[in-house]
């Protein structure tokens, strides 16, 4: 209980001294006064003209000032709160640090998990101003609530760390290539988050004789930053041009599938890479006792060579320490792109279905064409992208990602039955894009929508209570996704010449864009935070309180497999392999890494019948980082939505 107290007297404080809270200084690049003419204007695919701030010189940008950002609310304090509390729920149920592992979760979402930990993190040290080392006063409220921040993001920093030598490797790389890129993106969000601390809270250099130390946690950037290479060479081997004219198959030893989620991921490692990759001057590979390795001379290994390998000293000569902004990560990232968005994977809502099969594949395989759709929609299949959309336009300065982006999220809050009359009519029947989401809930539908209902977003396996680790995972990746995707704009280049800085006007439209999602992501987040008991665990149906005495009905294409919750499914579209399997592999051998079988977690609390997120899984690892994701992004959009004093919770 210490802990909790210590937080609740940080929100306090913060309520009471809010002029010593500001928010993060690339929200405040956003508090531009609005143009003239943009006070109706958001993202629309005729705004294709608005100019671009294209690569300004670096004396511009160090000499770029930087505005000071409205101060937090109560609302939003209260909000950091929830966060805390949501994470320190998670950790200490579900994580074992002496294991460095979620116990009860399977590969990839135990790497999402981590993922939702250090993008916590980022929010939490946002949260308040201070420089370290510093001079610890007990007199001064903002020293004392300072040192909290920082002992606490150590501490779940420290778990990070310890989950990076849990993390089981070995396997992964053996399993499907979404799995890998999972661990890609992860460990690149631990490394920004690393950046983003140590920039906004160590100063650099030296105070008279003596120096000033840097972050602890910088240390481990370059072991983050080789296992991010290492996974993402490992997925690229995904992609191929012969099949369906491109793309990333999901999977080397089934029959080919060439389906969203692998592919979108591929676009926001990719681009990830180029924008966030520091460089990795360890050559070696993951070393196991079946890897036949050699040196130059043909030399088999030895402790000596392995030792020598790890420090890098037997690297190829092509191996360079800095391979920031490689343009052969961005190159990936717009031919996946480029092939997602003309693949035909959009159903009439406007919403990426699951993917292609290439019909009669399996006794005939030199068809190359995906002609058979798998239609089901599942909710990370519309955010990962979103990440990977941001970060393009910021690699290319193009505006049609953005476009694309704003686009995609429009469709995900019709699909939840957020709706306004006409504004929001179905996007296979709307002749123009709507001006803005609505800010209340009028005319709502009240049964299913496609992702959701009631303005919920919803899996189509939660209201049955059937959805397996999969499935309670994906509300909380496309709320992450969707966080990113709405961070201000920078109003100069991050690194001139390799990224491009948005002008005001464009900035401006993005901030006004994301800000209307705003009250979606709230009626979201306090939704799930209902679902929470008294352990503070979070459900995997956030609609259940709408619909605790009512059905509701959810509606699926004939065409739709929910291989992801169905393991019956499952196994009628992929039983037959490309590579024959050894005879002696079972089915869970060749699905290492994919829970199908739905079964409820040990810690579930199975003693209430009534209460509809205790039905199957129950609540979760996953269910939980869900809960914290769309915490988070209610945290940062309410920031956001405040920049301007025109929100009201």
């Amino acid at each position: 209980m210490p802990r909790r107290i210590s937080l609740r007297r940080l929100c306090a404080v913060a309520s009471m001294s809010l002029s010593n809270f500001t928010i993060t200084t690339v929200v405040a690049q956003t508090a531009d006064q609005p143009l003239p003419d943009a006070h109706t204007r958001v993202y629309e695919t005729s705004d294709q003209n608005i100019p671009q701030t294209h690569l300004r010189t670096l004396h511009t940008a160090n000499n770029a000032s930087v505005l000071k950002a409205p101060s937090f609310s109560p609302f939003t304090t209260n909000i950091l709160q929830d966060l805390h509390n949501g994470l320190e729920t998670m950790q200490s149920s579900y994580f074992s640090i002496w294991l460095g592992k979620y116990t009860t979760a399977i590969d990839w979402t135990a790497a999402v998990m981590a993922t939702h930990v250090s993008a916590t993190l980022a929010s939490l040290s946002r949260s308040l101003t201070y420089t370290m080392p510093g001079t610890f006063d007990k007199s001064k409220n903002l020293d004392v609530e300072a040192q909290m921040v920082e002992n606490e993001i150590n501490k779940y920093f420290g778990q990070i760390a310890t989950y990076y030598f849990g993390e089981d490797h070995f396997a992964i790389r053996m399993q499907a290539y979404d799995d890998i890129l999972w661990v890609v993106l992860g460990w690149l969000e631990s490394i920004q988050f690393i950046e983003g601390h140590s920039t906004g809270h160590y100063a650099s250099g030296s105070q008279g004789d003596a120096m000033i130390p840097e972050w602890h946690a910088r240390q481990f950037i370059p072991a983050f930053a080789h296992r991010a290479r290492v996974f993402y060479e490992l997925a690229e081997k995904g992609w191929d041009w012969r099949l369906c004219g491109g793309g990333m198959t999901w999977n080397p030893r089934l029959l080919p599938y060439k389906n969203a989620i692998t592919n979108q991921l591929f676009i926001s490692a990719s681009i990830g890479m180029y924008l966030h990759f520091p460089g990795d001057t360890n050559c070696s590979p993951f070393l196991s006792q079946y890897d036949k390795v050699k040196d130059r001379n043909d030399r088999k290994a030895n402790d000596k060579l392995l030792r020598a390998q790890e420090h890098g000293d037997q690297c190829d000569e092509s191996i360079k320490g800095d391979s920031s902004y490689d343009p052969i990560y961005l190159a990936n990232a717009m031919n996946g792109y480029e092939w997602l968005k003309n693949s035909g994977m959009t159903n009439k809502q406007g919403l990426y279905v699951d993917g292609f099969h290439i019909a009669g594949y399996r006794t005939n395989h030199s068809k190359t064409e995906c002609d058979e759709r798998n239609d089901m929609v599942y909710t990370y299949n519309q955010g990962v992208v979103l990440s990977g959309l941001r970060g393009l336009w910021e690699a290319t300065g193009k505006q049609t990602y953005l476009e694309d982006g704003h686009e995609l999220v429009r469709n995900v809050i019709r699909a939840t039955g957020w709706t306004d009359g006409h504004a929001f009519a179905p996007a296979s029947t709307q002749p123009e894009k709507p001006d803005k989401i609505p800010e209340s809930q009028q005319d709502i539908l009240s049964s299913w929508a496609g992702l959701g209902s009631n303005g919920v977003l919803a899996e189509a396996c939660d209201p049955s209570g059937t959805c397996n680790q999969n499935g309670q995972t994906f509300k909380g990746i496309f709320f992450h996704h969707l966080t990113t995707f709405c961070a201000p704009l920078p109003s100069v280049p991050v690194r001139p010449g390799r990224t491009y800085a948005a002008s005001r006007e464009t900035r401006v439209l993005h901030a006004r864009s994301c800000k209307e999602y705003t009250k979606w992501v709230v009626l979201n987040a306090k939704a799930a935070l209902q679902t929470r008991n008294e352990q503070g665990r979070f459900g995997s149906w956030w609609g259940a309180d709408v619909h605790s005495d009512k059905i509701l009905k959810v509606k699926r294409e004939a065409n739709a497999t929910d291989y992801r919750n169905k393991p019956d499914e499952y196994m009628a579209q992929f039983e037959e392999v490309v590579y024959m399997l050894d005879d002696a592999e079972d089915d869970e051998e060749r699905l290492a890494g994919h829970d199908m079988t739905g079964d409820k977690d040990e810690d579930a609390d199975s003693s209430s019948s009534r209460n509809l997120n205790d039905r199957g899984r129950g609540r979760t690892v996953e269910t939980q980082g869900s809960g914290i994701a769309v915490v988070r992004a209610m945290l940062e959009f309410s920031k956001l939505a405040e920049s301007d004093g025109s929100f009201v919770p």
